[in-house]
């Protein structure tokens, strides 16, 4: 169309005086030297008067479409068929004009064969680039598929396994993604379940033993007394005793059981009332002295300045620092010394119980205040005490922190606020 239009301009410009006719065969050589598409000029009737191709002249061109709208003053378009070689072309005329007046036409063809083979090619390497890409999405798409699905697989076989309590199952972590994340979390939660069904084991079978042992005791003295214990005195009181201290343990087991429940269920009550805590801790020293005294322990108590007066409850506070005595006692060798000391922080006391007993190993100290847990499964105890101390301490929106060295002793610090 460029073509054509920039050779009806040049005709316009320098023949628009000149007969058409008798200038066509030089106008044809101007026009076709610059194209390689094939070159004719029409008259206005729509004759051919010159063709580039060496078609004969005075044939009429008015069948063609694009012939007929540039004899009309339009450019015209025409795609089909040569009428000789059956060949796709493309034609397009443009007028030519002479002062506003028609006298003929300049017509450029050219083949389509090139030009539909190129877009066929292109069509092809499309297609084909359409079918590679195609098949790369469906065989990633298998393989990403195959690789959840079988992530997927071993999560849910696992979980149907832990489902019919076996806890021992581990998910074999395949990729680092989400799935695999989420094979670490199933596969740590399995192995908490584990921990804690073993240490309700080891409870149960503490327990057990813990209640037998006094059971026994006790009604083995009373056996005792009742065949030779009522003209014995002497004997008879110290079976009495026995019997005072084994009930009194059975009590304290029974009430820790019972308070660890409440707290498993949410159900224990705390009852804040203001607290002497000097006139407190000096209470419980006094009261466990005597014990510490018979096992050749010091128990001492600072308390360099008057301690305030806090909002807690008095009763499970003394539940917690005789458990945390208690402990001490039980671990600290003859010779060795107990020391309970507080003192004031900014909006807080602090209350430390430190013994230079056997101390507590890395691996228990962080276990220790877990329900059940018991460093040495052969101590007395049901293992719930530090448990029980931490959970009432938190209760009271305060925190409870052990540090320990093995063969050194030990340090629980309590921190309550004003």
């Amino acid at each position: 169309m460029n073509q054509a239009e920039l050779s009806a301009s040049f005709f316009q410009q320098y023949f628009a005086d000149e007969d058409l006719e008798k200038q066509s065969e030089r106008l044809l050589k101007g026009f076709a030297n610059n194209s390689d598409a094939q070159v004719q000029i029409i008259d206005p009737s729509g004759r051919l008067l010159q063709d580039s191709t060496g078609l004969p002249g005075n044939n009429i061109m008015m069948k063609f479409v694009d012939v007929q709208e540039a004899v009309k003053g339009l450019p015209g378009v025409w795609k089909g068929e040569d009428p000789a070689t059956q060949e796709a072309i493309l034609a397009v005329s443009y007028p030519l004009k002479a002062n506003d007046t028609i006298v003929g036409g300049v017509r450029f063809i050219t083949s389509l064969t090139e030009t539909i083979s190129t877009v066929n090619q292109i069509t092809v390497l499309l297609i084909c680039v359409g079918m590679l890409v195609i098949a790369i999405v469906t065989i990633l798409g298998l393989v990403l598929s195959r690789t959840i699905t079988r992530s997927i697989k071993d999560l849910k076989q696992a979980a149907d396994q832990m489902t019919e309590g076996n806890f021992s199952i581990r998910v074999h972590k395949r990729y680092r993604d989400e799935l695999g994340t989420l094979a670490d979390t199933l596969n740590m939660m399995a192995s908490r379940i584990t921990k804690s069904e073993q240490l309700k084991n080891d409870f149960i079978s503490s327990v057990s033993h813990e209640l037998r042992t006094p059971l026994t005791s006790i009604k083995g003295w009373i056996i005792t007394l009742k065949s030779n214990g009522v003209d014995n005195k002497p004997l008879l009181h110290d079976g009495l005793d026995i019997i005072e201290s084994e009930s009194d343990r059975l009590t304290r087991m029974v009430d820790e059981l019972l308070d660890f429940s409440k707290l498993d269920n949410g159900r224990i009550t705390i009852h804040f009332e203001p607290v002497d805590l000097t006139e407190l801790i000096q209470r419980i020293v006094r009261q466990l002295a005597p014990r510490a005294a018979r096992q050749g322990i010091s128990l001492e108590i600072q308390t360099g300045e008057a301690l305030p007066t806090i909002q807690a409850d008095e009763n499970r506070l003394k539940q917690v620092l005789i458990n945390l005595i208690d402990n001490s006692i039980k671990f600290t060798s003859p010779s060795g010394r107990i020391l309970v000391h507080a003192y004031t922080a900014p909006r807080k006391v602090v209350i430390i119980v430190e013994d230079t007993g056997s101390g507590i190993t890395d691996e228990d100290l962080n276990n220790v205040l877990q329900k059940f847990y018991k460093g040495d499964q052969h101590a007395s105890g049901s293992g719930l005490g530090l448990a029980i101390s931490e959970q009432i301490i938190k209760l009271h929106h305060g925190e409870l922190r052990i540090t320990s060295t093995v063969g050194k002793g030990t340090i629980v610090q309590i921190e309550l606020p004003v």
